[in-house]
């Protein structure tokens, strides 16, 4: 099989795993920087083809190593049971394609995970040699993302942080009892346990790099993970239950959520598996067998609800409760939220702190610290609010300036939060919700 087949192959299989990032992996001095006559530059970026934080629009080589797998997850395209081409890289052939890709400025970086064609230590070795490749003979300075092999040792984690700057193992699906349904042959346990050698690994060489500089980096990126949305039971608030102890327990830098896409038994669309839910709701928004639209929008709502854990300082128990445990296809979650909190509101906006300024809707982090700077040296007032950010079609219904209402002398003769909800679902469009500023 020649190297075009193989990179039509490996990297339509490998177009399913949405955890690739490299936001944060700026390390200058550190051992992933090219020395004299090298080449790449090893800075802050987003996930493939996809905007970053700093609205920066990167891509990387995402390919897989091999799709032959021994597993039979039923929600994987690549399982031992789907009938489809099956084909390997070596790591002589990456290293090729990943340096003259980039020397072309097809790419930015390179993501680099693989099927699970032999013992979690052999595949991780693989990967791990193409990086130390690429760092070490090709004098490649660019990003590289290696996925980690549930079941590896310490030993292969930490070698591979020295080489990557960002490493990650998919958690999959919410619980472990879904996993023992849909993938028998992963645990849990083992996912949990490969995140937490990281999080140690991490600790330590943070620890060393204080007492001596010479230290070299490890992973400066972090590590991330992948949750499976829709191709098992579990509610939206254990979803985010679980994000949110992921990122307490081991720092994870990002979790990312998959809508579940349908593949039958040939990979194509053949007869599906039995273990996975019929997913037969049109248009179908992507291709053939993309996910429903559905599915998208609870995809789009539950990153929202990410947002809120990470940057606004909800808890995930004040996003969704036994009460409400899913979040609402119509309003975006912090609409939601206060909306079930209306007796928050309110907000006077000239006095209102940063973190109350974070609850209020249609005001973000951004718009949050650009009204705290500006109102120190003038008042100020709506036009003031929509010139710095604020989305007044939401946010008008939870705020005062100056004692004042939003087009009205007194609006809480209907504020009524039915009437408001009313409102708020005809003037949006659900997958077309801003996602960084809500």
């Amino acid at each position: 099989m020649d190297l075009a087949e193989k990179i039509s192959i490996l990297a339509g299989a490998a177009k399913y795993d949405a955890s690739c990032a490299s936001s944060g992996s700026g390390t200058p001095g550190s051992s992933q920087t090219p020395g004299k006559g090298g080449f790449g530059a090893n800075v802050p970026a987003g996930i493939c083809h996809s905007w970053t934080e700093d609205g920066r629009c990167v891509s990387l080589l995402k390919v897989l190593y091999s799709n032959v797998c021994r597993f039979d997850c039923a929600y994987c395209v690549n399982r031992v049971s789907a009938d489809t081409r099956r084909t390997s890289f070596t790591s002589a052939e990456l290293v090729e394609l990943t340096t003259e890709f980039y020397r072309r400025n097809y790419i930015e970086g390179l993501f680099l995970s693989s099927g699970i064609f032999s013992d979690p230590d052999i595949v991780m070795e693989k990967l791990i040699e193409t990086a130390r490749i690429l760092r070490t003979e090709s004098g490649y300075g660019g990003y590289i993302h290696l996925k980690i092999i549930p079941g590896t040792g310490e030993k292969m984690i930490r070698e591979a942080g020295l080489w990557a700057d960002r490493l990650s193992a998919n958690i999959e699906l919410p619980t472990d009892k879904s996993l023992q349904t849909l993938a028998p042959q992963k645990s849990g346990k083992v996912i949990l346990g490969a995140m937490n050698d990281f999080y140690g690994l991490n600790s330590q060489f943070e620890e060393d790099r204080r007492r001596i500089k010479s230290t070299p980096a490890f992973a400066p990126a972090g590590q991330s993970t992948q949750l499976i949305v829709g191709a098992s039971a579990e509610d939206d608030r254990q979803i985010i239950n679980l994000s949110s102890s992921l990122y307490r327990k081991f720092s994870m830098r990002r979790v990312y959520y998959s809508a579940f896409t349908p593949v039958g038994v040939n990979g194509s669309g053949g007869i599906p598996d039995i273990r996975l839910p019929v997913i037969s709701e049109l248009p179908q928004v992507m291709d053939q067998q993309g996910p429903s639209r559905q599915l998208l929008i609870r995809e789009h709502r539950l990153y929202q609800a990410d947002w809120l854990l990470r940057f606004y300082h909800f808890a995930a128990a004040e996003i969704l409760d036994e009460a409400n445990p899913f979040l609402e296809t119509g309003l975006d979650p912090k609409t939601a939220w206060a909306l079930r909190h209306f007796d928050f509101f309110p907000v006077e906006i000239s006095r209102a702190d940063y973190e109350t300024l974070l609850r209020v809707p249609g005001i973000g982090a951004k718009t949050g610290r650009r009204i705290i700077e500006t109102r120190r040296s003038r008042s100020l007032n709506f036009d003031s609010l929509r010139r710095l950010g604020a989305v007044l079609k939401r946010a008008r219904h939870f705020i005062t300036v100056n004692g004042a209402f939003f087009g009205a002398d007194n609006p809480r003769q209907s504020a009524d939060p039915r009437r408001i909800r009313r409102l708020l679902l005809d003037q949006d469009d659900a997958l077309q919700l801003p996602l960084f500023e809500f």
